[in-house]
């Protein structure tokens, strides 16, 4: 636990240390959110904090690798590397997205080709719960994994639409991935160092990071380069963590349903993953692509009741807190803890969303720079802001 917890605090030093530079450098490079009539923000913001989170995981890596428990995961395969090359292929798709602008099939296709790279490099679905174990053909498994980093790139990406939104759920997915993986080790009596668990020790440490840089109001945006970043993180976390044990291989003492590891991933991201498939059918129906912007997001609805921007924002990280340690607590705790848990958790959100309404509504903050600005109401477009 104690190499982990290094690798977090690396990870998370580093992408706080290196976020102002890298605003300094996307300012001089043009790497802009422009003004729009839909914003919030009322001046030019800096993207690209996405690639000082990508150095807080290849210095999380690095020193990782130097770590005598953590070692181990280096030497058996090669599939930290097939996380750095579909990772840095996903950086640079992001940061020239972030500075020119892509269209929706570019960038697609350029999900699809960090998706398969990851893939061929061995970071894939390999098997799958059901039936007891149902191995995959090799061009099943690689078009799976890629269907899978897909989806959750674009869960997170959309989900990105307000001020510490995106890193501060995926920050919390990563943290109940990281209790589900290391409690799965503790509780079996088998290796405690592996891939998936330090992936989801890295992705946690970098959002911490990113966090005091990009709370409302926030100094950079971590643009397409950190929203496809970290949700190319969290689906490789996911991916790693449902082929590290076989169902049939796991003691009885674990409270674990036989499709939980894909159950978990899936109710860790329930709000993005959620929201995606409602902006999917919505723009469907309209005869709109689904990568079209909308105003129609669930945060966007937050924002229509008259929640402030800080409060919505806490409002969508108790709902993703509760569903991702209450998916948790069902695999080794009595079902009776884990409805204590959700009940308790959906009561504090609930109280929270009804006492809160009104609270955004001609609410103004001081600007040192610019004097009083005030925080609309008003939603905004996701693929606008960043």
């Amino acid at each position: 636990m104690r190499e982990y917890l290094l690798c977090i605090v690396a990870a998370a030093a580093v992408t706080y240390l290196l976020t102002p530079m890298v605003r300094k450098l996307a300012i001089k490079a043009g790497a802009m959110a422009e003004v729009r009539d839909r914003d919030v923000h009322d001046e030019p913001i800096p993207r690209w904090g996405g690639l000082a989170m990508f150095a807080g995981v290849l210095v999380g890596f690095l020193l990782a690798s130097q770590l005598p428990l953590m070692s181990s995961v280096f030497e058996q395969s090669r599939q930290p590397l097939a996380l750095i090359v579909g990772s840095a292929i996903i950086v640079l798709l992001g940061l020239a997205d972030d500075r020119w602008g892509f269209t929706a099939p570019t960038k697609f296709a350029g999900q699809c080709l960090a998706a398969a790279a990851m893939a061929l490099l061995g970071v894939q679905m390999i098997w799958l719960p059901i039936g007891g174990t149902l191995v995959l053909d090799p061009l099943t498994s690689i078009l799976l994994t890629v269907l899978i980093v897909v989806l959750c790139v674009n869960a997170v990406n959309f989900i990105d639409g307000l001020d510490g939104l995106a890193a501060g759920m995926v920050g919390i997915a990563a943290v109940a991935l990281f209790a589900y993986s290391y409690l799965l080790a503790v509780v079996n009596d088998i290796d405690r160092a592996t891939l998936a668990t330090l992936i989801c020790a890295l992705l946690a440490g970098v959002c911490i990071g990113f966090l005091p840089h990009n709370i409302n109001p926030a100094k950079i945006f971590m643009g397409d380069t950190g929203s496809m970043l970290i949700g190319f993180l969290l689906a490789a976390s996911m991916i790693t963590l449902v082929g590290r044990v076989e169902p049939g291989s796991l003691q009885g003492s674990v409270k674990l349903p036989l499709l939980l590891p894909l159950i978990l991933p899936a109710a860790v991201i329930a709000v993005p993953l959620l929201d995606v498939l409602l902006a999917i059918v919505r723009r469907a129906r309209a005869g709109r692509s689904p990568f079209a912007p909308d105003k129609q997001h669930l945060h966007h609805r937050l924002l229509e009741l008259g929640h402030s921007q800080r409060r919505a924002v806490a409002l969508m990280w108790g709902w993703s807190a509760t569903v991702a340690f209450s998916a948790v607590s069902l695999a080794f705790a009595p079902w009776w803890v884990t409805v204590i848990l959700f009940v308790t958790g959906l009561t504090v959100v609930l109280v929270a969303l009804l006492r809160g309404r009104g609270d955004g509504v001609s609410k103004r903050t001081a600007d040192p720079n610019n004097g009083p600005t005030e925080l609309s109401t008003v939603p905004q477009d996701n693929e606008l802001r960043k």
